[in-house]
Parts: C-alpha cells; sequence; structure tokens
C-alpha cells in the first residue's frame, strides 16, 4: 500500500479529488496518511478531517528563520515515512533537502502545459492571468516529478483544455481544474502505486501493458 502525504495551501479541490477518487476505486493500492498545509484555518484542513486524516498546518510564519520552518515540515513528513509527498495546490518552496531524501518520491500538479507558463512567479490564478494576456488558444495542466528546479522535473503526464471567448482568470482555472486537473493528479497516483511508470534519463517511462 502506497502511502501518501499530500501537501497543500487553500482550498484543496485537488486533495478532494484524491480522497474521492480512493474511495471510488479509481486510485487503488495508496492511502493519504497526513494532509500539511502552510496555512491555519484552510478548507484542505477540513477536507482532511473530514474524511478522518490527519490534519497539521505548519506555516513559515510561526517560525524565526525559514530554515526552521523547513525542518520541521520535513520531520512531521518523517513521522509519516511516506512512498509519496503530492504538492496539491503548495504554494511554497519545497527545502532541496527534501528534494533530495524523498527524489523521485515527489509529484507536483501545475496549472499550465509546461513548458509554458511555469517557473517562478507562475502559481495559481497568476499562471491563468498569464495565459489570458498572452492570448493563447490552449492551455492546460501538468502533473510531474519534482526536482531541484520550479517546474522542472520529469513530466508524467499533460492535458489540454481549450481557452473561450470572454473566459476570466477565474473561469479559466476552474475549467482546467475539472477538465485536467482532478484527472491527471489521480491517475498519476494510480499509475505510481501500481508500478506502471518510471523515471529513466530524465523521462517518466510508462511499463507496457
Amino acid at each position: 500500500m502506497l502511502r501518501v502525504v499530500v501537501l497543500v495551501s487553500g482550498g484543496g479541490t485537488n486533495l478532494q479529488a484524491i480522497i474521492d477518487s480512493i474511495e471510488a476505486g479509481r486510485i487503488t493500492n495508496a492511502q493519504i496518511v497526513a494532509v500539511i498545509s502552510n496555512n491555519p484555518g484552510v478548507k484542505s484542513l477540513e477536507r482532511a478531517e473530514k474524511a478522518g486524516i490527519p490534519a497539521f498546518c505548519i506555516s513559515p510564519k510561526d517560525f524565526e528563520r525559514r530554515e526552521l520552518f523547513h525542518e520541521a515540515l520535513l520531520a512531521r513528513l518523517d513521522e509519516y515515512e511516506p512512498d509519496l509527498v503530492v504538492l496539491a495546490g503548495f504554494l511554497v518552496r519545497i527545502p532541496e533537502e527534501m528534494v533530495h531524501k524523498y527524489s523521485s518520491r515527489i509529484i507536483n500538479i501545475h496549472p499550465s502545459l509546461i513548458p509554458s507558463f511555469c517557473g517562478v512567479g507562475y502559481y495559481g490564478l497568476k499562471v491563468h492571468e498569464k495565459v489570458l494576456e498572452r492570448g493563447v488558444k490552449v492551455t492546460g495542466a501538468t502533473v510531474h516529478f519534482v526536482n531541484e528546479g520550479m517546474d522542472e522535473g520529469p513530466i508524467i503526464a499533460q492535458k489540454a483544455v481549450y481557452v473561450e471567448q470572454g473566459d476570466t482568470p477565474q473561469i479559466l482555472q476552474r475549467r482546467v481544474m475539472e477538465q485536467a486537473e482532478w484527472q491527471l493528479l489521480p491517475a498519476a497516483i494510480d499509475d505510481i502505486a501500481n508500478g506502471r511508470i518510471r523515471v529513466a534519463e530524465g523521462k517518466v517511462i510508462r511499463k507496457e501493458d
């Protein structure tokens, strides 16, 4: 059974998609053993508690130095001995020590088709604002492994979503979540839990059926 810890910052819609997919059997051989947020009082913590999942807030605001926050975050993570760490809308850059310790065991969902609209400064609603400013016709989402770079790890899966006339950043954000993010992330977890993918030479290789 794959032990999963989910890191979140806000409403937790991707977390809910994972919870629902496990309950519905779309994700097999996996369980969420803990949820950690960097923000107190967010909906994601409520979602976890409602599902009976241990939920914690570790906020950088509670520490004098960023290094102390990193130490506390990693210590809490280590307590649950995860096989996979899922960044589901986690808007804090994780420490390199965590990336190294959990190499090829951390995945992230990003609301664009990487390498477009990603990297420093591209997160949350800002991604969709930039997409609309640029006037692209197709956007989407990407789930990828996390490495030392920002949105640079091996890509697991992508799904395209059309931009429509009259879209606002909020409307586009919702469509990308519904049509791409909530499908890609659970599917990736299921693939990892069932040994269907591996990383080789910096790329994700899918096992032949």
